[in-house]
């Protein structure tokens, strides 16, 4: 009999809560769920998406509101919702189950499954009618159906021939271990790959859809800085310039969009993830710190004025999303991109003087025709510089005044129905804002150092388990939520040691330190390290994230995060070098998707860092204008007997800690520049590029 009631009324995250009224009997992904399927002997249909997801919203248009299919559905299946940020463990696992069946993944994920979790017959978006070659969803749920009844040991061979290659893709790989100690030119042969992915016509990687990819610059600038060649800083500009240019960067509200739909970078998927407006600013701050362009400065800036505006919650940490779609007033219609697209009469309206009409129009490249279905999706048409020489004023003139319509065009734009906001908040993504406004705070403003400690505080105080050493995922409305995952562990971790190094305030360091044995107790094994904690749910394979997607892998940053621990707590340096043998094979094989491990093996042979003794603000100073490549920030106190307290709060008492020890403020130098294990005097700040220099592996 089939259970009459959709049981997502209850959960929290706003993708659930939006298919809490459909005729589908949905369910969480939970045991009981499951165990309704092993009762009814019925497979269960898993839909995986997220709130800001295009396609998701299509189909459940199309078919989870419709009544005929919501029967055929309930009648022969236990359909089971999944929001994919909040269960990324599902989601990969499923993912790769399709990758390797389809050859394509994405969302929304449609999978059918054993009532014991074994994957049979997967997809993605399936139509409501037949097109293009694809059935329509119901000829699939009625085909499956059918199969199940008529064919059931055809699937149950296919699930364990699927599982048991899935299990195989995420177990260690022994061919991939390391026997010796890393190339120590990893970084530049990588770099070289990423050069020959570039599109040198339009920036950025590829010849179709264009994703920002920032680790990819983070890549080409420390080749670069290893190596003067300028095609590695050539290609990271070109990538940068398309950011901060294109249709990707929303001019005039800040932040930047997932990714473009076109190869030139005009026109975006609308949507606005956490994550990409915290690694696209960190990465645009690196590129400005080489090249001194404010272009890229301002980016990162207008970001941060974003996420401050529209993305943070009352208690200082980050929302997850904006959507893609918004109403448009004119129809009353859901429409993707209404809220950040202009008509040319939009455009002028807005502006009382007629000359800031035509500035607006000009720097933005606002026609008549438009350039996305009827209207324009603003992109820099003209530099300030050609603007100024048009207007015979000088540039900085220009500069007050396109600032000024830019603002001017903002607050217009705030009268337009907003797009939908995922308000949850995850640890992982938040982690990546804190490191990202860590490095604000040092290159920019003060200010973006005290969000980075105030959303790390909300972490620390609301998803950490002080007691337990555990980190929870996910918060929404009062509720914590979903245990936490290899990503949410290393990215806050990796935050609280970026926020120590900008304020020199020990307690973030501790936090950085409990997080890192956290993850060597619950995520690590003989090197390997998992997605999903020892002590977490069992699922039909354990899965690993080694890949970089959207975000970095979880493992890359992770072995990066047990490198730099291993400076203050020598407990850390075997599974630290371990982790670096047991995945650096990948890296070498394939280092364009492995970005992140290759930083991270970097950071293992050839070590920066910057010790702080005294005078930290002024460090601070010399390192917000100074190029450091993947440099660890360690102040300390300038005294060995304030260090010792230090060492106690932390828990280090009797313990050497490498990178401070020895390394007191002197008359003659108030910090240390070390790299690969070679160590300036002790110098001022003023001195640190010149030891950057003279220390170049």
């Amino acid at each position: 009999m089939t259970r009459n009631r959709n049981r997502l009324t209850d959960e929290k995250s706003p993708y659930l809560q939006q298919h809490a009224d459909n005729p589908v009997h949905w369910n969480p992904w939970d045991d009981e769920a499951f165990e309704e399927a092993r009762e009814r002997d019925v497979p269960v249909f898993l839909s995986v998406g997220y709130s800001a997801c295009h396609w998701c919203h299509v189909m459940e248009d199309e078919s989870f509101e419709d009544e005929e299919t919501a029967e055929v559905l309930n009648e022969n299946f236990v359909p089971v919702k999944v929001d994919r940020e909040e269960r990324p463990d599902v989601d990969s696992i499923y993912q790769k189950v399709c990758q390797m069946s389809t050859g394509r993944g994405g969302w929304p994920l449609s999978v059918f499954l054993t009532p014991d979790g074994r994957p049979f017959y997967v997809g993605t978006y399936y139509p409501d009618e037949p097109r293009r070659g694809m059935p329509s969803f119901v000829e699939v749920l009625e085909s499956i159906a059918e199969a199940w009844e008529e064919k059931r040991d055809e699937l149950e061979e296919r699930a364990d021939d699927w599982t048991r290659r899935v299990e195989s893709a995420d177990s260690p790989d022994a061919s991939t271990r390391a026997s010796q100690e890393p190339d120590d030119d990893l970084v530049v042969t990588a770099a070289d790959a990423v050069v020959d992915d570039a599109d040198r016509t339009h920036g950025g990687f590829g010849s179709g859809q264009k994703f920002p990819h920032p680790l990819r610059v983070d890549v080409l600038l420390r080749a670069y800085e290893r190596t003067d060649m300028n095609v590695f800083l050539d290609v990271a500009q070109e990538t940068a310039d398309a950011w901060v240019r294109g249709g990707l960067h929303d001019h005039v509200g800040g932040g930047f969009h997932r990714y473009c739909v076109d190869q030139d970078w005009t026109v975006p998927h609308f949507e606005k993830m956490l994550y990409d407006n915290a690694e696209i600013p960190r990465a645009l701050l690196d590129v400005y710190r080489v090249t001194g362009d404010e272009r890229y400065a301002d980016a990162a800036r207008r970001t941060f004025e974003f996420l401050e505006r529209e993305m943070r919650s009352p208690e200082g940490a980050f929302y997850s999303t904006l959507d893609a779609q918004s109403v448009r007033e004119e129809t009353g219609e859901r429409e993707e991109g209404a809220f950040y697209v202009w008509t040319s009469e939009e455009a002028r309206s807005v502006f009382e003087d007629e000359e800031d009409a035509e500035l607006f129009v000009e720097r933005y490249g606002v026609t008549e025709a438009g350039n996305f279905e009827g209207s324009n999706v603003l992109t820099v048409s003209k530099t300030v510089e050609e603007l100024a020489e048009e207007r015979d004023e000088t540039v900085e003139e220009t500069r007050e005044a396109v600032e000024r319509v830019r603002e001017e065009a903002r607050e217009a734009r705030e009268e337009r129905p907003r797009p939908p906001r995922d308000e949850k908040v995850l640890a992982s993504w938040n982690g990546m804002t804190v490191s990202a406004l860590a490095s604000g705070g040092v290159v920019l403003d003060e200010r973006y150092t005290r969000m980075a400690e105030d959303a790390l505080s909300f972490v620390r105080e609301t998803l950490w388990d002080d007691e337990n050493e555990r980190l929870s995922r996910r918060y929404k409305d009062g509720e914590v939520k979903v245990d936490g995952y290899l990503d949410d562990y290393a990215f806050v971790a990796r935050g609280a040691l970026d926020t120590f190094g900008a304020t020199s305030k020990p307690e973030h360091l501790g936090f950085a330190l409990e997080l890192g044995h956290a993850v060597v107790d619950e995520f690590y094994d003989d090197g390997t390290l998992y997605y999903t904690p020892e002590s977490g749910e069992d699922l039909v394979t354990r899965p690993r994230e080694t890949t970089d997607t959207s975000t970095p892998a979880s493992a890359g940053v992770a072995i990066d995060l047990l490198v730099a621990l291993s400076s203050f707590d020598d407990a850390f340096e075997e599974p630290a070098r371990k982790a670096v043998q047991a995945h650096v094979g990948e890296a070498e094989r394939r280092p364009v998707g492995h970005e992140s491990t290759v930083l991270a093996v970097d950071r293992h042979t050839n070590p920066l860092e910057v010790v702080p003794a005294e005078e930290h603000e002024a460090w601070r100073e010399a390192l917000g204008s100074t190029y450091a490549p993947g440099a660890l920030v360690a102040p300390r106190p300038p005294t060995d007997e304030e260090l010792d307290g230090w060492k106690e709060k932390l828990g280090l008492s009797d313990a050497s800690v490498p990178v401070w020890d020895g390394r007191e403020a002197r008359d003659d130098g108030t910090g240390y520049v070390c790299r690969c294990f070679t160590c300036s005097p002790p110098v001022r700040p003023d001195a640190l590029d010149d030891w950057l220099n003279r220390l170049r592996p």
